[in-house]
């Protein structure tokens, strides 16, 4: 039986300025975000969801990516983190952090 990698992010909350903590960004649809399966997650059938923190610049850009809770796996954490700094927002405006969790699943 073949197994299909399944990923699926959404943006949690903002978390900084407080003041534009009614308003969160969205990814921008003009931008492909993709973010590929670790070939050895796939392998080792790892799975899990990982929570990071991102820097967005006013125009929409990733300026820097944590990791706020681990997968539980150093593959995927990674993946998630550096992949998804070629992404790109619709920022609500200003510099801000986000919150975005991320799952990986095998399916």
């Amino acid at each position: 039986m073949k197994r299909y990698a399944i990923a699926a992010l959404s943006l949690l909350s903002v978390t900084l300025p407080a003041l534009a903590a009614d308003k969160m960004a969205t990814l921008d649809p003009k931008v492909p975000c993709v973010i590929e399966y670790p070939k050895a997650s796939l392998m080792n059938e790892e799975k899990g969801t990982v929570v990071l923190s991102l820097k967005l610049t006013a125009d929409g850009k990733v300026q820097e990516s944590k990791v706020s809770k681990s997968s539980g796996f150093k593959n995927l954490d990674k993946a998630a983190s550096t992949s998804i700094t070629k992404c790109k927002f619709l920022s609500p405006g200003g510099d801000q952090w986000q919150t975005l969790e991320y799952v990986w699943k095998l399916e």
